[in-house]
């Protein structure tokens, strides 16, 4: 039987790593300037948890769950969004308790059964940061620019945000009644799926991929033109400061994301250029969520982002992250007694901070030293009969060609005082 991965997962290879690398080291280094420290929720949660937080009528919850039952006959699921599951740990461990607003982010896989494509899978990672505790449209915007930025210094150009905000429990009510008595006037020309939204998820109609839907939804009722003083005041400062910072902006009135908990503010980050996909990350605000699962009344704004995206828009916009780091020090040896002198010193290099690798088994020294330079090393060290007798490595410059006679006990430290001149 030949096993292969299931659809919608892939498998990571190594010489992909390069931009798992330089995209996690990306997120540490942004998120670190605006204060956000990191969390790391279980991959499985209480499904209740979901139902309650996501929302029962969204598609994940509907559609793409992976739903289990363990051997205590828990319900439990995996995680299909990160925020349901950051903020059961923000009440469960008293993180509530902080001043605010509370930082955090998290690097974690993400489940959700839906129809693979491009810089889409059944089984995705995601980037994903919360702000809670704080409602000034700042938050917004300092959100906002964790994903700025750190699309700006992977080397992404032509980004812009999709804006809109969705009201509050204030101004929604009335603005969705609108909404459904105008689609209902469309009833016969909407997908089957809209028409099953139109009366348990009214808002998501504007989202509808189906192009003879979104015809419909171009002429809709628009949520921003319909909302309370408060949200159009808090939508109105959030505009300004992306105007004084020169962040370019489209409100988008078909934005509304595809969960129940959003309020105020959501937004998209996107890059042009890269094919169809255009949105590398999508988020909003939440200020009644919390409370819904049972804490304190606790605004928050957050975001998610697909790590997996990320690496398929580099590539499409040519963006070549640094190489990883070549091996410094190959070890070559000849004969049993060079053998346990190899096994001595690639433990020293490697006790020291240097990368080193050795040759195994009993190749002639032809091939071991191919293996070297195949693999690209800086330092070729040999040790044969001749070097034993004399007790010291023959350190080859690999890169030159020159080659010196150092006593095995100096060894290590020459060789890191060339690591450190050539920063390696």
């Amino acid at each position: 039987m030949k096993y292969q991965s299931i659809k919608g997962t892939r498998d990571v290879l190594p010489e992909e790593q390069k931009y798992w690398r330089y995209i996690e080291e990306k997120i540490g280094s942004v998120t670190s300037r605006f204060g956000y420290q990191r969390v790391e929720p279980p991959i499985f949660e209480e499904t209740a948890l979901f139902l309650r937080g996501v929302g029962e009528t969204t598609d994940i919850v509907e559609k793409e769950m992976y739903t289990f039952i363990d051997k205590g006959k828990n319900s439990l699921t995996l995680r299909p969004e990160y925020t349901a599951g950051i903020m059961r740990l923000y009440l469960e461990n008293g993180l509530h308790s902080l001043s605010k607003p509370v930082k955090l982010y998290s690097i974690g896989p993400v489940f959700r059964y839906e129809r693979p494509q491009a810089g889409r899978y059944r089984q995705h990672t995601q980037f994903n940061v919360e702000a809670l505790g704080e409602q000034e449209p700042s938050v917004d915007l300092e959100v906002m620019s964790v994903a700025w930025l750190l699309y700006a210094e992977l080397g992404f150009s032509g980004l812009s945000f999709q804006l809109n905000s969705t009201g509050c429990p204030n101004c929604r009510p009335a603005y969705v009644e609108e909404l459904k008595n105008f689609y209902r006037r469309h009833s016969e020309a909407i997908c089957d799926d809209c028409k099953r939204r139109l009366e348990r998820n009214p808002l998501r109609l504007l989202d509808c991929k189906v192009k003879s839907c979104q015809q419909i939804s171009a002429d809709a009722p628009v949520i921003h033109e319909r909302l309370c003083e408060e949200c159009a005041d808090h939508f109105a400062t959030l505009r300004l400061y992306l105007d004084t910072l020169g962040r370019p902006y489209r409100i988008n009135h078909r934005l509304v994301r595809g969960l129940d908990y959003y309020t105020k503010t959501v937004f998209e980050v996107w890059v042009q250029g890269i094919g169809s996909q255009n949105a590398m990350c999508g988020g909003g605000r939440y200020d009644g969520l919390i409370e819904q699962l049972g804490g304190q009344a606790t605004p928050g704004i957050g975001f998610g982002s697909g790590i997996e995206r990320m690496i398929l828009g580099m590539r499409e916009q040519n963006i070549e992250p640094p190489k990883l780091p070549d091996p410094f020090i190959f070890v070559a040896h000849m004969g049993k007694a060079a053998d346990l002198r190899a096994v001595e010193l690639v433990t020293w290099f490697r006790e020291a901070g240097l990368s080193a690798l050795m040759a195994f088994g009993q190749r002639s020294f032809k091939s071991q030293m191919r293996e070297a330079n195949r693999l690209a090393v800086t330092y070729a060290v040999i040790v044969g009969e001749d070097e034993i007798t004399a007790n010291h490595a023959t350190v080859k410059n690999l890169a030159n060609g020159e080659q010196q006679a150092i006593p095995f006990d100096q060894v290590v430290a020459v060789l890191k005082q060339a690591c450190e001149r050539q920063r390696c």
